[in-house]
């Protein structure tokens, strides 16, 4: 699954378009490595978002195509 289309359907950015433009900014990386929004994620999966207010981290548990709202945080495990 893309990341643009994970970080939407996971719930973690509001709108695939900003995810996507987070990506082209540089401001996602997955395990370790910058990466555009077309990036395949594939399950454990470290990915890092760099926010105003500091860097958000978490692994990657599960991909689907679609969630429920209340099933959403069941797809990453954020990492301290």
């Amino acid at each position: 699954m893309r990341i643009d289309k994970f970080l939407k359907v996971s719930r973690i950015l509001k709108r695939r378009t900003v995810a996507k433009d987070a990506a082209a900014a540089g401001k996602i990386s997955v395990n370790g490595r910058e990466v555009k929004p077309s990036y395949n994620l594939k399950a454990g999966d470290v990915v890092e978002i760099a926010f105003l207010s500091g860097v958000f981290r978490f692994r990657v548990l599960a991909l689907k195509e679609t969630v429920k709202k209340d099933e959403a945080d069941s797809l990453y495990e954020v990492i301290a």
